[in-house]
């Protein structure tokens, strides 16, 4: 039966790493990803170096993260990453986020193998994925479950425009995939004051949204200097908790570069637990909701 490689490796939570709510950043996470599944590549003989010359690279297609823990400045934690399922064009690498004997985050990438220079999907050479497993291929998984079907938009849509900057661009020469968590969580921000709740209103409150999950699709790739426009809304309204939808576009185009569905929790920055979302925040937000969101 066939055993993926597991890779594991070590790190430590730097300062820098962290937002103003002493958690590790939410695109952190994603970047702590990339670096386990590129070292675990490596591991196995295939490093950046034989990519390159093989003229072959992997693009990411779907994104989920699950935040179980908030992991904190000085924190030690242990990612332990293998390929759960490989066919064709494409890759499931599953990651953990393990701390003191505790999963604090859950994660998965369905990437994609392509060719550098076309950016097109090509089929994974045999050797490549008998490279992942011991004792042979594994069975075929069940189809992947596709990104959600978005709700109808909400009446009142906030759009953010962004122009692409040198440092959202990584070494494959378009917006690094976990780029576009940053920017988001920024239009987040402009959402916020856009409908009265600015950071130092929620603050004042002592109320924050933290993201319990993230589910991200990337249609195509942005690069330097593109002209971009972040719309958003909420769907999913409940107790102490919504979603907000996103949809990353090419301005003048309106090609859809990528889409995502982030849960978010409510909570007392003082005890860190879930509060209702008071009326006024729902009364303030009502425009930006939805029709179909469940009250």
């Amino acid at each position: 039966m066939a055993e993926p490689k597991r890779y594991s490796r070590i790190f430590r939570v730097r300062q820098y790493e962290c937002d103003m709510y002493g958690h590790v950043n939410n695109a952190n996470y994603l970047r702590y990803m990339q670096e386990a599944a590129i070292e675990a590549s490596a591991a196995v003989g295939y490093d950046v170096a034989r990519y390159n010359q093989m003229g072959k690279l992997w693009l990411p297609r779907l994104t989920e993260i699950e935040y179980n823990q908030a992991l904190k400045y000085g924190d030690e934690f242990e990612i332990v990453t293998w390929v759960e399922d490989i066919r064709r064009v494409r890759s499931l690498r599953v990651y953990e986020f393990r701390r003191a004997g505790e999963v604090a985050a859950r994660a998965s990438t369905d990437w994609v193998f392509m060719d550098a220079a076309t950016r097109k999907p090509e089929s994974v050479p045999p050797d490549l994925m008998a490279a992942y497993f011991d004792d042979g291929l594994p069975e075929p998984a069940e189809r992947r479950a596709p990104f959600p079907t978005p709700p109808p938009p909400a009446p009142r849509l906030v759009i953010w425009p962004h122009t692409v900057n040198w440092r959202d661009v990584d070494m494959a020469g378009h917006v690094n995939n976990a780029q576009y968590l940053s920017l988001m969580e920024d239009a987040t921000l402009e959402v916020g004051r856009a409908f009265g709740w600015s950071l130092e209103r929620s603050l004042s409150q002592n109320l924050a949204w933290v993201v319990r999950r993230a589910t991200l699709e990337y249609r195509t790739q942005a690069h330097y200097a593109d002209a971009l426009e972040i719309t958003t809304y909420l769907a999913n309204v409940r107790r102490s908790s919504a979603s907000r939808f996103f949809f990353v576009k090419q301005q003048g185009s309106g090609e859809l570069v990528v889409q995502a569905q982030l849960q978010y929790v409510l909570i007392d920055l003082g005890s860190g637990r879930p509060v209702a979302i008071p009326e006024e925040l729902r009364r303030d937000y009502a425009d930006n909701v939805s029709p179909e969101a469940t009250k």
